[in-house]
């Protein structure tokens, strides 16, 4: 069994969660997230509390889903309670970003500036709108209650610019690491 799936995931205050047919309905202060649950797993609603139970532990899809399905609805109250946010940097020289009609517009060194619609479950803040010199980033932060489309959109910007090896210069969250190449050593030929 599981041992993530056999954790009770605790309903905090302000959360309604309800299900139904087949599906799963979590609301609270952020909003409202909706999933169909996979009929191998049992879901109960009791005491502030949500089980996720595996019928067959013999059988390996109902294994696979009873882990996968607590993180799932896990991620879906915490995302209507408090929410999820992912910090986001741009380095490079002359790189900017501006929020305008409902898109990012990214100036990234493209002859050409690279327009990305926002989601509707999802909030851009731009800290610092532009980069000084490639040691200072221009600074974004996207939040929002649906984790897996904050993910999403967060790649989709990330693969605008993705960060090159030699001097760092593009888009990658706060907290990544780029592995730096050293390049070209001119040196006396002989």
């Amino acid at each position: 069994m599981s041992r993530i799936g056999k954790k009770p995931i605790e309903i905090p205050a302000g959360v309604k969660v309800e299900t139904s047919g087949g599906k799963l309905k979590v609301s609270g202060p952020k909003g409202s997230l909706e999933m169909k649950l996979d009929s191998s797993v049992d879901l109960a609603v009791e005491d502030n509390q949500i089980t996720v139970d595996n019928p067959k532990p013999q059988d390996r899809h109902c294994c696979a889903m009873h882990g996968t399905i607590r993180a799932l609805v896990s991620n879906m109250i915490v995302g209507v309670s408090s929410g999820f946010s992912r910090k986001m940097q741009m380095f490079g020289t002359g790189y900017n970003l501006k929020e305008q009609g409902g898109k990012l517009v990214f100036n990234a060194g493209y002859c050409h500036n690279v327009e990305i619609a926002i989601p509707k479950s999802v909030s851009v803040e731009i800290k610092t709108p532009a980069t000084r010199g490639n040691d200072v980033p221009a600074e974004f932060t996207v939040s929002g209650y649906d984790k897996r489309e904050l993910g999403q959109f967060c790649s989709e910007v990330r693969a605008i610019r993705p960060p090159e090896p030699y001097k760092g210069k593009g888009i990658r969250y706060a907290d990544e690491f780029v592995r730096r190449k050293v390049g070209k050593a001119f040196g006396a030929g002989g």
